[in-house]
């Protein structure tokens, strides 16, 4: 796995290049003033282009879109878990309001499929099976409830519950391919 690494520093206009540098790690700056301004000016340059500013003028800066698959992987295991518990729950209401057996079984079916990925999850042998088996339950869902949708022409439930799993189906793909493990030669 990659390590994050992410910064932050001031973005404010009445920062210092030495500010910026110090944010960054560079505590002992043996930078000649102009390889130092050059580094401002990246920095600004990097700024203006960020549009996750936070407030009070910070503004975090990552260095690759692997930070971002990585930091999916690491809440696919809750993902599972919270996804799980809507799909359980959702079909325990649909039976009781509506008697619904089907809903029941798939909603049962759905949270105990997630327990299962939430559970491979946890050992770093077993990851890539639960990253794949989240994808799979994910698709799944996402198919149901597209198919759901497109035959009822109600937004509510399907609708939501579509985004959902799309949601979720998305962030089992990033930790697939985060955990992949590597191909040999």
């Amino acid at each position: 796995m990659e390590a994050m690494s992410c910064s932050v520093y001031l973005s404010s206009p009445s920062s210092s290049s030495s500010s910026i540098l110090h944010a960054l790690g560079y505590r002992n700056s043996s930078l000649n003033s102009n390889r130092h301004d050059d580094y401002h000016q990246q920095l600004l340059i990097k700024t203006r282009r960020n549009p996750y500013s936070c407030r009070g003028g910070h503004a975090v800066v990552c260095g690759s879109i692997g930070n971002y698959q990585q930091l999916l992987a690491e809440v696919a295991p809750s993902t599972s878990a919270l996804y799980g518990l809507l799909l359980s729950s959702g079909g325990l209401y649909a039976f009781t309001k509506s008697g619904s057996k089907g809903s029941l079984f798939g909603g049962l079916t759905g949270g105990a499929l997630m327990a299962a990925v939430y559970v491979l999850m946890q050992s770093a042998e077993s990851r890539p099976i639960g990253d794949a088996l989240g994808f799979g339950s994910a698709f799944l869902f996402t198919s149901v409830f597209g198919i759901r949708l497109a035959a009822t022409r109600k937004l509510i439930p399907a609708g939501p519950l579509l985004g959902v799993s799309i949601c979720a189906l998305l962030i089992f793909i990033s930790a697939y391919l985060q955990d992949m493990p590597p191909l040999a030669t």
